[in-house]
């Protein structure tokens, strides 16, 4: 392998290690009765996909199972094998209901339905 193939090789590396750093990409909605959180996590099987939801923290991890003995030369590896990101959620979760209402997989997007407290009151000013 000549040195320019080395090189496209280790941007590689270090991009999916970016991506399994930084990402996956994270974009929450919020109503009076629910937190609606959509997390793209393509590539990966429902069945490799764990969540847990702890007080206003919500733990997303996934790994795939890689095959060795494909008959293929991989020449450049983008997509991250490992998800372990961890997300504070901006909301109040109902007290003793620390659960996560819906979660839905397709398309390699990730949709939570998590219900939130309406804490907080209105303030009158004299």
């Amino acid at each position: 392998m000549g040195l320019v193939s080395e090189v496209i090789k280790e941007i590689g590396n270090k991009s999916r290690e970016f991506y399994e750093f930084v990402l996956p990409p994270i974009d929450m909605y919020r109503n009076e009765d629910n937190l609606k959180v959509v997390i793209d996590i393509p590539g990966f099987n429902k069945d490799d996909i764990k969540l847990v939801l702890c007080e206003d923290i919500l733990s997303i991890k996934a790994q795939k199972e890689v095959d060795e003995k494909k008959s293929e030369t991989l020449i450049s590896n983008q997509r991250p094998n490992i998800i372990d990101k961890k997300i504070r959620l901006p909301i109040d979760i109902k007290q003793g209901e620390e659960k996560i209402e819906s979660a839905k997989y397709e398309n390699g997007i990730l949709t939570l339905i998590i219900p939130v407290t309406k804490k907080g009151k209105n303030i009158s000013i004299e």
